[in-house]
């Protein structure tokens, strides 16, 4: 099984080392790296192309986004499994990829996801949150529960049949995405259940009330698009399933610290 993990960055060479090495590191061996780049002027670009042919497709250029980069590396893709992970991001263990396709063959998934934690930008010992995405019932969208983004690996015939990133939505698009592959169109889902992303703390939805009150404006815009109808209290749900993000800790990796 092929898989294709796309990293979209814009000047990013202060950690986009860690993330390209735990891909590269991955025990699996048929993965398709693909790289875009949105024009990067502080040295990602170079950093980037001195993994020569390590990286399968690489493309610096402008774009509309980070939504619109994600579209640009999923139309280059060529796996039949296509995964994202963000330039200042990376995965846990060098087996993330090799249990993620042990578990499509195993189930007969669409899509499958997985645990992800947040730590200290500046310090990755210290965690900021741990996102445990649990096991998936249907209609769990109503009760405000999404997978986490970068740790949903979905089969490439989703996006061919259901679509792109919709570059109308700011924060919230990799939401509207996934209800709409997965609430809306029935998407068959597996779940992993362990850690596979290290993000570092920040984002565009979080990082503010006002981004926050925004992306709850968006949440309720994404279920009008598919023509779908939360409960009235989903979308105040759905914030307040990740207080307890910032209470628990994940379970730590041999020989690891997690403070």
């Amino acid at each position: 099984m092929k898989v294709s993990i796309i990293t979209v960055v814009f000047n990013g060479a202060e950690h986009i080392r860690d993330c390209i090495e735990s891909i590269l590191n991955q025990t699996y061996n048929d993965i398709e790296y693909i790289v875009v780049d949105g024009g990067s002027t502080d040295g990602t670009i170079e950093l980037v192309r001195s993994y020569g042919t390590k990286i399968a497709r690489f493309i610096s250029e402008p774009d509309k986004g980070l939504y619109d980069a994600m579209n640009k590396g999923i139309q280059m893709a060529t796996g039949e499994v296509i995964g994202l992970l963000n330039a200042d991001d990376f995965y846990r263990h060098n087996q993330v990829i090799e249990h993620m396709v042990t578990t499509f063959e195993r189930t007969g998934s669409d899509a499958v996801y997985g645990d992800m934690i947040y730590v200290d930008r500046t310090d990755i010992q210290k965690l900021k949150r741990y996102w445990r995405s649990g096991w998936y019932h249907e209609n769990a969208f109503l009760w405000g529960w999404m997978p986490g983004h970068l740790s949903f690996f979905a089969k490439r015939w989703l996006y061919e049949q259901h679509g792109l990133f919709r570059l109308d939505m700011k924060s919230a698009a990799d939401y509207e995405l996934l209800l709409r592959f997965i609430h809306k169109n029935k998407a068959k889902l597996a779940y992993m259940d362990e850690v596979t992303i290290v993000m570092r703390a920040g984002g565009i939805s979080n990082s503010s009330l006002k981004n926050r009150l925004r992306a709850n404006r968006e949440d309720r815009i994404a279920w009008e698009l598919n023509g779908l109808t939360p409960y009235f209290f989903t979308l105040w749900l759905k914030p307040l399933r990740k207080l307890r993000q910032y209470i628990t800790k994940p379970p730590a990796l041999p020989g690891t610290t997690i403070k």
